[in-house]
Protein backbone atom coordinates (compact mmCIF):
# COMPACT_ATOMS: atom_id res chain seq x y z
CA UNK A 1 0.00 0.00 0.00
CA UNK A 2 0.96 3.21 -0.99
CA UNK A 3 2.32 6.04 1.93
CA UNK A 4 2.35 8.81 -0.62
CA UNK A 5 -0.46 11.41 -0.72
CA UNK A 6 -1.10 14.51 -3.08
CA UNK A 7 -2.16 17.30 0.02
CA UNK A 8 -3.96 20.48 -1.78
CA UNK A 9 -6.32 21.57 1.24
CA UNK A 10 -4.71 24.30 2.89
CA UNK A 11 -5.67 22.56 6.46
CA UNK A 12 -3.84 19.20 5.46
CA UNK A 13 -1.01 21.16 4.51
CA UNK A 14 -0.86 23.73 7.36
CA UNK A 15 -1.56 20.42 9.53
CA UNK A 16 0.82 17.62 8.22
CA UNK A 17 3.52 20.77 8.35
CA UNK A 18 2.67 22.05 12.01
CA UNK A 19 2.08 18.02 13.33
CA UNK A 20 6.47 17.82 12.00
CA UNK A 21 7.39 21.42 13.73
CA UNK A 22 7.84 22.71 10.73
CA UNK A 23 7.15 26.40 9.73
CA UNK A 24 6.38 28.11 5.91
CA UNK A 25 8.84 30.48 4.59
CA UNK A 26 10.03 31.97 0.76
CA UNK A 27 12.59 32.78 -0.37
CA UNK A 28 13.26 35.71 -3.23
CA UNK A 29 15.44 33.73 -6.11
CA UNK A 30 16.30 36.05 -9.32
CA UNK A 31 16.80 34.04 -12.35
CA UNK A 32 19.38 34.99 -14.78
CA UNK A 33 17.42 38.08 -16.17
CA UNK A 34 17.73 39.40 -12.48
CA UNK A 35 13.66 39.18 -12.30
CA UNK A 36 12.75 37.97 -8.58
CA UNK A 37 10.22 35.34 -8.08
CA UNK A 38 9.24 33.80 -4.65
CA UNK A 39 10.51 30.36 -3.99
CA UNK A 40 8.31 28.36 -1.16
CA UNK A 41 10.24 26.66 1.16
CA UNK A 42 9.36 24.43 4.11
CA UNK A 43 12.03 24.95 7.31
CA UNK A 44 11.68 21.92 9.92
CA UNK A 45 13.72 21.68 13.38
CA UNK A 46 16.14 19.53 13.24
CA UNK A 47 17.36 17.98 16.29
CA UNK A 48 21.40 19.27 17.10
CA UNK A 49 23.27 16.23 18.60
CA UNK A 50 25.61 17.27 21.60
CA UNK A 51 28.60 19.13 21.00
CA UNK A 52 27.57 20.52 17.74
CA UNK A 53 26.22 23.83 18.76
CA UNK A 54 23.38 25.73 17.54
CA UNK A 55 21.90 25.03 13.59
CA UNK A 56 22.94 28.19 11.45
CA UNK A 57 22.29 28.64 7.92
CA UNK A 58 21.61 31.56 5.89
CA UNK A 59 19.84 30.57 2.80
CA UNK A 60 17.85 33.31 1.84
CA UNK A 61 14.37 31.81 3.65
CA UNK A 62 12.43 34.43 5.50
CA UNK A 63 10.05 32.69 7.64
CA UNK A 64 6.20 34.27 6.57
CA UNK A 65 2.69 33.88 7.78
CA UNK A 66 0.37 30.79 6.36
CA UNK A 67 -2.00 33.22 4.93
CA UNK A 68 1.10 34.87 2.85
CA UNK A 69 2.87 30.82 2.32
CA UNK A 70 -1.01 29.66 1.18
CA UNK A 71 -1.64 32.54 -1.07
CA UNK A 72 1.72 31.63 -2.96
CA UNK A 73 1.26 27.87 -3.11
CA UNK A 74 -2.50 28.93 -4.63
CA UNK A 75 -1.06 31.57 -7.53
CA UNK A 76 2.08 28.85 -8.28
CA UNK A 77 -0.52 26.12 -8.68
CA UNK A 78 1.16 23.83 -6.64
CA UNK A 79 0.82 21.01 -4.38
CA UNK A 80 2.38 19.16 -1.42
CA UNK A 81 3.77 15.62 -2.21
CA UNK A 82 3.98 13.50 1.04
CA UNK A 83 5.19 10.40 1.83
CA UNK A 84 4.60 9.41 5.33
CA UNK A 85 6.41 5.95 5.15
CA UNK A 86 9.52 8.24 5.09
CA UNK A 87 8.11 11.70 6.58
CA UNK A 88 9.59 13.27 3.28
CA UNK A 89 7.86 15.85 1.05
CA UNK A 90 8.39 17.54 -2.27
CA UNK A 91 6.43 20.54 -4.05
CA UNK A 92 5.09 19.97 -6.96
CA UNK A 93 2.36 20.73 -9.78
CA UNK A 94 -1.30 20.43 -9.29
CA UNK A 95 -1.78 18.73 -12.62
CA UNK A 96 0.48 16.02 -11.01
CA UNK A 97 -2.22 15.21 -8.70
CA UNK A 98 -4.94 14.72 -10.63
Amino acid sequence: MTQIHMLTRHRDIQNWVTDRHGIPAIARIRNRFGEEHAQLKLSFQRRIKAGEGMASQDDGMSPCSWTAWLAELDRQQLALKVDLAANDFALVERREAN
